[in-house]
């Protein structure tokens, strides 16, 4: 388990930060000056590979057209395995992002320059799958769930991540003490600050702060002074379907079908 402050990590290069490397994710962030670009063209066969920008712009170019799509802050894009795929910064600005990989594969081992192997493979424009199941979400984009003054927006939910933007206005439910067995679980705080249990501990997350919960670990999290904007991860994915539940009725629904268990 670790809580990082903004800016900590494992530093690549300077802008470049590993905030976590499993198994069950990889999670980087990173700075790009204007055009920066990251990998050429390549597919992943085993993996997806996803993206929420935090300041500035990112172009991604998709599908065996390198289709382009260029967003802003808030931004969350997935692409699925086998899909050709690149980005870059177009500028004026800088751009700010988080990069996740999951599962992980061994990705933090890549970028360290020991796993030349990776999952990673360089294509010609007009290679890999049709980019149909690539999601391109805006700010507020996705499945919204409304929650009183509070709302949780499902950005992705499939059997590799499952990645929620909550905007908690002081009445989301925080559930109480629990674990999961195989789920790795993380936190991104985006707009305000909160604080976290872990194994009876507490800490605090700044804004732009990090939380990376691993299988097994105790936890849970108490709602920000006033609105707070967070990015919460898990994987593998699978909690979707009590995240609705929970939604509709007001009330957690039987928890024998999914990855947790209150301490």
């Amino acid at each position: 388990m670790s809580v990082l402050a903004p800016g900590e990590g494992e530093t690549i290069r300077p802008g470049f930060e590993i905030k976590v490397g499993r198994p069950e994710l990889v999670l980087t962030e990173a700075l790009y000056a204007p055009g920066d670009s990251g990998p050429d063209p390549h597919v992943h066969h085993e993996h997806v590979d996803s993206f929420f920008v935090l300041e500035g712009e990112l172009e991604w170019r998709v599908g065996p057209s390198l289709e382009p799509h260029t967003r802003g802050a808030g931004t969350f894009v997935s692409v699925p395995r086998d899909v050709l795929h690149t980005f870059r910064n177009p500028g004026p600005g800088e751009a700010r992002f988080l990069n996740l990989h999951a599962p992980g594969l061994g990705f933090e081992r890549y970028l360290r320059g020991d796993f030349p192997e990776f999952d990673q493979h360089y294509r010609p424009e007009g290679s890999g799958l049709a980019p149909d199941g690539v999601v391109v979400l805006g700010p507020g984009e996705g499945e919204v769930l409304d929650l009183g003054s509070s709302k949780a927006t499902i950005k992705t939910a499939g059997p590799d991540l499952f990645v929620m933007e909550a905007l908690d206005g002081g009445d989301f439910p925080h559930p109480p003490a629990h674990r999961h067995r195989q789920m790795l679980e993380c936190v991104y705080a985006i707009d305000g600050s909160f604080a976290v249990t872990l194994d009876g501990e507490e800490h605090a997350v700044a804004p732009d702060g990090f939380a990376a919960v691993e299988p097994g670990v105790v936890h849970f999290s108490t709602p920000p002074d006033g609105t707070g904007r967070f990015l919460n991860l898990f994987a593998p994915g699978g909690l979707e379907g009590l995240v609705r539940e929970a939604a509709r009725s007001g009330e957690l629904p039987d928890l024998a079908d999914y990855d947790i268990e209150f301490a």
